[in-house]
């Protein structure tokens, strides 16, 4: 047995592509989206016919339109590949704007409606602002389930707990990556590997709070820099992983183990957490990492739409 087939017997393993046809190798439950995977896929040669028959089927629609139909042709090829769930991400320009964001998603699920999809194979995939938080638990009310993508504080992870939302994706990298930058030439890589990553560290913390509270937002470890994180969370609920690490891991056949578990999270003495919007916005406020990462995560997401748009201009 690889360690991408042990790893499935412990945790939901999601591919996190815009390459469908990558897929089918490595059998994943559910796959992911964002605006910069769907923008590096439309510009390979094998996906240029759909950007162009998408634009040319809906020529003379409003800009958004174009670019909600296009992500979701890519999430309807996706889910004809995969048993599960495909996540698509409503434009990061909206993450401030909740009412905006509702609607947007609202369009998002009528869409897949309208080519035959059922409601639960779609995660409607939104920044973890506090407005992105409150807009998702109207949509979760309304049974559009959400997917909260660029969280990486613990106090996102209780907001998002508390509005009762179906699925976060804190980002291991990323936290990785401002960890390591801010120690510059101190970073000792091997002592900050494993179980030792602040990524992993930080998702482990999620983890355990939803468990030891019974809260039944699902955890889904993302945006990984190597194995070594990866294997660090195996036990997770799930983990969304780019297709160059899943060959990794299938081709591996070192022994892996859970290294999270539910029951044990369950005896932990932990507080009880929870926040108002004030609390939010003083907690966020007061984890630099995160504050940087989801700013500039919102900033990247929201240049690739304007690219994307770009794209479908010249068409």
């Amino acid at each position: 047995m690889n360690q991408l087939e042990a790893l499935k017997q412990f945790t939901t393993v999601v591919a996190d592509t815009g390459d469908f046809r990558q897929l089918a190798q490595f059998q994943p439950r559910d796959a992911t989206t964002n605006p910069s995977l769907i923008l590096k896929a439309v510009q390979k040669p094998e996906y240029a016919p759909l950007l162009r028959e998408t634009v040319a089927c809906f020529r003379g629609r409003a800009m958004d339109e174009i670019i909600d139909r296009l992500l979701v042709r890519f999430g309807r090829e996706i889910l004809a590949t995969i048993p599960g769930r495909v996540s698509t991400e409503v434009d990061a320009r909206l993450s401030f704007d909740a009412n905006a964001t509702v609607t947007r998603a609202e369009r998002i699920i009528e869409l897949y409606q309208a080519e035959g999809i059922a409601t639960d194979r779609v995660l409607i995939k939104i920044a973890a602002t506090w407005e992105g938080i409150q807009a998702a638990e109207k949509l979760e009310q309304r049974g559009i389930r959400t997917n909260l993508t660029l969280l990486f504080s613990f106090a996102q992870a209780v907001a998002c707990g508390q509005a009762k939302v179906q699925l976060i994706s804190p980002f291991v990298g990323r936290i990785y990556d401002w960890y390591k930058k801010q120690a510059g030439s101190t970073w000792d890589e091997a002592a900050r590997a494993g179980a030792n990553d602040p990524g992993v560290q930080s998702v482990a913390q999620i983890y355990h709070h939803y468990k030891h509270f019974g809260i039944a937002t699902e955890v889904m470890g993302a945006s990984f820099r190597n194995v070594g994180q990866i294997t660090a969370l195996a036990g997770c609920d799930l983990l969304t992983i780019a297709p160059e690490l899943l060959a990794q891991l299938a081709a591996s056949d070192a022994p892996l183990t859970p290294a999270l578990n539910a029951q044990a999270a369950k005896a932990m003495d932990l507080p009880a957490v929870n926040y108002d919007e004030a609390g939010f916005r003083y907690a966020l406020n007061d984890d630099a990492m995160a504050t940087e990462k989801l700013a500039e995560g919102i900033r990247a997401f929201a240049a690739d739409a304007v690219k994307l748009e770009k794209l479908i201009e010249a068409e």
